[in-house]
């Protein structure tokens, strides 16, 4: 296996980690699993899969649950999630 593969499945396990930890309520660990990602994504120079950076806060980098700690809602052709901390994301729909 090379490294490029390596990272991706380390960077969609430790998704998977983060979302579980969410689930639990255990939001620290989530932040650190969704931290060390990114860093491997730097590191490797990846790009995120768009299910880890459309649940995920740039600013707190929180792992976000639609109704738990992030709010989902829908304007004129774009999604808006806003997080706890106050931190938005738009992306377009179609």
């Amino acid at each position: 296996m090379d490294t490029e593969a390596i990272a991706r499945e380390r960077i969609d396990r430790l998704r998977e980690l983060a979302r579980a930890a969410t689930v639990d309520g255990d939001d620290e660990r989530a932040r650190r699993y969704v931290r060390r990602a990114r860093r491997i994504a730097e590191r490797n120079r990846l790009a995120l899969p768009r299910e880890f950076t459309r649940f995920t806060c740039d600013r707190c980098d929180a792992y976000l649950r639609p109704g738990a700690n992030a709010r989902v809602r829908l304007q004129d052709g774009h999604v808006v999630v806003t997080c706890d901390c106050g931190g938005q994301a738009r992306y377009p729909y179609d």
